[in-house]
């Protein structure tokens, strides 16, 4: 493998070689990170990249395109298939892609989107002033309860009626609890907003069952990425209810018209033409989606997370609304921790040193400025993806404890990396 770029390219072989050592002998525990398939990763480097495929299945700019027709139609059944949606749009290139194409469709600049606060659990582009959707449209952000990170409903639909929200957003970042999407659907209806979830991370928990899929409450989109939870490659997905017409005709903004909408916005609106050795990989990881193997997956990674959570509280650690009902737990060290002077960056820097990946978070209301925030998102779809299991998860949770009280001595850290090495060989990476 790779005797091509060994040839011609040695500096980048060897940083492949040593990135393929850092993912065996160490830990990934990063919410949005996860392992592809042998599968997948071969659709991704297939001769799919050579294409270039402007349009959607039977209405391309470009000739030669009988394989990347099939090949897209593929993924498009199967995303619709196991997310119960009319319409799927497997083209955008990214998360953040795939939200703005989506507003792109039902919203003119200026309207008003409704979506939940960056340090409360949402994402940059659910309103962070930083970015481009920021600027084109007026985001009015709602927050969770700062005792047990509960929404308040009521709140929330009073706020929906005083701003008459063109979209209601329902999803987020690093929010370790399930959202009441009905509630979410019926405040939509009562202020005429289309209701819209961005399911990134727990895509692959919905598509396995094990968590409940807004488009079954009355949602009219759903924005994902295909790889995290979903074991898929590096791309998204914007999944809808509606009917697919002409995209060469420009049809009203109804919610009937939302798939064709959709995909106008995606092309020519937003992007130009697709990946299709991405798209490619993405098919195949959607058949593996709807596999029993990956339910079982899916289910595992849930209990993983359960049991690092309860680790965690008998240690004494303060948890982000006190557990988790996803694969996620955000740690609090501004409350209830006996360590002193201790941040979100201060554990991140303490866990790499030992060969376990984290990324630090911000908690609601942080004290703490973006770059030191207090918190620290953990995640187990990866782990769960080497078939770690809950006992397993429990103990590296001790190590993480142990990195954490000894942050300041580097010949402890050393020691425990190698136990983390140890440990981790015991659970090979798929497709290394």
């Amino acid at each position: 493998m790779f005797d091509s770029i060994k040839t011609s390219d040695p500096n980048i072989y060897n940083l492949i070689l040593s990135e393929q050592e850092r993912q065996r002998h160490g830990m990934e525990l990063i919410a949005s990170e996860n392992y592809q398939s042998a599968a997948v990763l071969e659709a991704q480097s297939s001769v799919f990249a050579n294409k270039y495929s402007e349009g959607t299945p039977g209405r391309r700019y470009y000739g030669g395109q009988e394989n990347t027709d099939q090949i897209e139609q593929l993924a498009i059944d199967r995303a619709k298939s196991l997310f119960h949606s009319d319409h799927a749009n497997v083209q955008p290139l990214s998360w953040a892609a795939a939200n703005i194409c989506a507003y792109n469709a039902m919203m003119n600049p200026g309207d008003t989107i409704m979506g939940m606060d960056l340090s409360h659990g949402g994402h940059l582009t659910h309103g962070n002033p930083m970015t481009l959707s920021s600027k084109i449209y007026n985001f009015v952000t709602y927050k969770t309860n700062l005792v047990d990170g509960s929404i308040d409903y009521d709140a929330l639909a009073a706020t929906a009626k005083e701003v008459r929200p063109t979209v209601l957003l329902a999803g987020f970042s690093a929010y370790p609890r399930e959202l009441d999407y009905a509630k979410f659907a019926q405040i939509a209806k009562d202020v005429g907003a289309y209701a819209y979830a961005d399911m990134a991370h727990i895509s692959g928990f919905i598509a396995a069952g094990l968590l409940s899929n807004p488009l079954d409450h009355g949602f009219h989109a759903m924005m994902t990425t295909t790889h995290k939870s979903l074991r898929g490659p590096r791309g998204a997905m914007i999944l809808s209810k509606g009917v697919v017409s002409n995209p060469l005709k420009a049809p009203e903004r109804t919610m009937e018209n939302l798939p064709t909408l959709i995909d106008r916005s995606v092309f020519p609106g937003v992007q130009g033409g697709p990946h299709m050795q991405t798209i490619a990989a993405i098919a195949v990881a959607l058949k593996e989606a709807g596999s029993d193997a990956f339910r079982e997956y899916a289910k595992q990674s849930l209990l993983n997370a359960k049991a690092m959570a309860d680790e965690f509280l008998s240690l004494g650690y303060h948890l982000v609304t006190g557990g988790t009902d996803n694969h996620m737990i955000v740690l609090d060290f501004y409350h209830g921790t006996n360590l002193t002077d201790f941040d979100g960056t201060k554990a991140e820097k303490a866990l790499d040193h030992i060969g376990i990946s984290t990324s630090k978070s911000t908690i609601p209301d942080d004290p703490n400025p973006p770059f030191r925030p207090s918190g620290l998102r953990i995640g187990t779809p990866a782990m769960t993806t080497r078939w770690v299991k809950e006992t397993d998860m429990r103990q590296i949770v001790q190590l993480m404890h142990e990195a954490f009280v000894h942050a300041s001595d580097l010949d402890y850290l050393t020691g425990l990396q190698h136990r983390v090495m140890e440990m981790s060989m015991k659970f090979p990476v798929p497709s290394l």
